[in-house]
Order: structure tokens, then sequence, then C-alpha cells
């Protein structure tokens, strides 16, 4: 690597995520890269075989970036990782293991889809070396499931949590809210039925509308105002709260020791490593941050990871935008982040967040104590309104 303009004093943890990109079909509100499998019978398995094969020689042309450093944890999401089948992921696993040093009690997560063909391969994929699920349930209402789009209804999405708690000790449930139409009391049924499972780790998130999306497009009738979203926020962590289930991150809520290491991982400015079509990557070297990003298109990432060439972009992290990358997730975690780790991460002196962390002080969006800074119950509501103050100029 040839020189850089930064000094980072070592390097941060590294987790591997991998990108298995097919739904059997698109939702929605997805900005996702994912895509519809159109592919049936012995093609599928076909196109399956190929995709992990190219996953392979991806991993492989990437491994001078990241020699000699443990990985923390592995993600496999989507797309619709639970569709492939379990020994295609037990083989995943097994050639990952074969190149990468994992970490002892390494967290390996799988998502999963409540349909009853995921479902049927839950116990299959904790024998595969699985260690955590993570079910998008999203409603357990089939009037709110088929306003999402969704393939599955209440009833498959109450017995694939069922098979999750039998098959997996760490698993996670995927909620959503200010659904179309949907009213306080049918999130407050929506959250009782989750919590009745007792997940270890629940998340639930704010349908929005992002852009190149079907309801970008075609904009679902009765989204719930601004003030009803805040009411069923507010509901939903004195619930949770209640259940013993801390928020301990702005949609994460997990029971002592379960929160999600590799999403951890990326909210404290760690590294990453992306395979698959249109994964991303951020990588640390001694003096540069770099950021990749992989082909996008199944078909062309194959073609591409197959000739060692999967890479679409690969970019230096400019200096003056690192404070905003690290705040960006650092200011999401309730326990906020160490000025050390900034230092540390970025490789950049305290000097460059000073002025900007003393007017989030003045405003009340952050308590600062003992070398560690915390977003406050204002700067948690108003996440954007803090994060602006670390823009670069």
């Amino acid at each position: 690597m040839r020189p850089g303009v930064l000094h980072l004093p070592s390097l941060p943890p590294l987790a591997l995520y991998v990108h298995l990109p097919w739904c059997l079909q698109k939702c929605p509100y997805c900005d996702f890269n994912s895509h519809a499998l159109t592919a049936s019978g012995a093609e599928a398995e076909a196109l399956q075989s190929r995709y992990i094969d190219a996953l392979v020689a991806d991993l492989e042309a990437a491994l001078p970036l990241v020699w000699g450093r443990k990985v923390l944890s592995v993600f496999l999401g989507g797309g619709t990782p639970s569709l492939f089948a379990p020994e295609r992921i037990e083989a995943l696993l097994g050639a990952i293991r074969a190149r990468l040093p994992l970490l002892p009690g390494c967290e390996i997560t799988l998502e999963a889809n409540p349909g009853s063909f995921e479902r049927a391969r839950f116990h299959a994929f904790r024998a595969a070396g699985v260690t955590r699920l993570s079910v998008g349930v999203q409603s357990f209402s089939d009037r709110h499931l088929q306003a999402l789009g969704r393939v599955h209804d209440r009833a498959q999405a109450l017995a694939a949590m069922h098979e999750a708690a039998q098959a997996f000790d760490h698993f996670n449930l995927d909620l959503m809210y200010a659904l179309p139409g949907q009213t306080l009391a049918e999130l407050e049924q929506d959250v009782h039925t989750a919590l009745a499972f007792a997940p270890p780790h629940l998340s639930i998130y704010q349908l929005t509308i992002e852009p190149n999306t079907y309801f970008a497009k075609h904009p679902p009738p009765a989204l719930p105002e601004d003030d009803l979203a805040y009411a069923m926020l507010d509901r939903i962590t004195a619930l949770t709260q209640a259940a013993g289930l801390q928020r301990y991150e702005v949609s994460a809520y997990a029971r002592p020791g379960h929160a999600c290491v590799h999403n951890g991982n990326y909210w404290q400015f760690g590294d990453y490593l992306g395979l698959g079509a249109g994964a991303h990557s951020k990588l640390s070297f001694a003096h540069r941050i770099v950021r990749q990003v992989r082909f996008r298109d199944p078909q062309r990432y194959i073609t591409q990871a197959l000739a060692g060439q999967a890479v679409a972009q690969d970019d230096e992290v400019r200096r003056a935008d690192l404070p905003f990358e690290f705040m960006l997730n650092a200011l999401r975690l309730r326990e906020g982040f160490a000025l050390q780790d900034y230092c540390d991460r970025t490789g950049l002196p305290l000097s460059t967040i000073a002025p900007a962390l003393e007017q989030a002080e003045r405003q009340g969006l952050i308590t600062r104590d003992l070398g560690h800074v915390r977003p406050t119950a204002r700067g948690f509501d108003f996440l954007n309104d803090l994060l602006e103050l670390f823009l670069p100029e």
C-alpha cells in the first residue's frame, strides 16, 4: 500500500459480510440489492452452486487485503439466504473457515424468512454452523403483511418463530412499525406477540419510503403521521423495557449478552470485508481507510468474481469525511463511544471533532464525561440533527 494521510496505531476488529441476493419476490419497500428468483429445480441448484464458487473466488482474491487478521463475526444477508440449501451454506462456511481464521465463539448469523420452505431448514442451518438466526417477520397481521408485499402470512410467522426458538439459542426477530393504516393498538399487538417468544434480540424499524422502490413510485395510503409514529416508538421502548430488553441502539433491543456482535462492529467503525453481488467493504490499513463495492448484478458478479475481478469500486475515504462516517454509526449506540476509539479508528486527532462536540453539548444532544461521549435522549430522538454537526464543510 502506498503512503497515506492517516496514522492508525492499530487495526480495528474485522467482520465478514456475505450477500446472497435472491428472494422469492421483491418487496415494494425494499431498496437492498435483492432480486426475484426465477430459476427452479435443477436450474436453481446449478445457480446456487455457481454463486458459491464465485463467493469463494472473491474471497481468494481479497485475502491479501486481510491476511493474518482474525474474523470477529460472519453475516449471511440478502436477499433471502434461507433460500439456499443448508448443504450449500455448510460448504460456504467450510470454505470461509479454510481461508480465514475465525475467533473462538465467532458469531455466524443467517437471515431467514418465515415461509414454510425456509422454516423446514432452520435446524439444518444450525447443524451447518450457523449460530444465530435473524427472522424477517415484519408483522404478525395478515392485513399488514399483505400491504408490505410479504409472501408469508401470520400463521407462517408464528410457526417460524416457534421453530427458531427451538433451533437456536441466539436469534433475532425483525418487526416494522408505522405501516399503512396501522393503529397504536395494532402495533402493541404485534410487539406483544413478538415478546411472547422471549426473543433474545428484537430489531424494530420504522417503514420509510426509500428512493427507487415500488413504494416510492406508488406510495401506500394511510401511512401514520409523525406524531403517531413517535407514539408508536415510545410504546415499543416501554414494552421492550418491561420485558427485559435493553434498547442498546436506535432500532435494536436485546437481553444481556445477546447484542448483535456483527452490527456492533459496524456501529463502532470496525472493518468488514463484503463478498457477493453489490456487497460493500470498509478496510483499514496503517495510513489509509478504503471502501469497496462489488458488482451489483448477480450474473455479472458471478462472471467477474470467477475471473478474480469482483470489485467494481475501490476508493480511499477522504480525511474530511472520516468524522461524519465515524459518527454516523457510533452515535446510534446508547452507550456512545470512547474518544480514544475515535482517534484509533480514524487516525485523526480529537481537534477534528472538538467544535462539533461542543456545539452538540450546548444543544443538549450529547453528554461527555471521562473521555466518553453519549447521545442524550434528545440526541437519540433528533439523531439527524446531531449527525449534521459532523458533516464536512
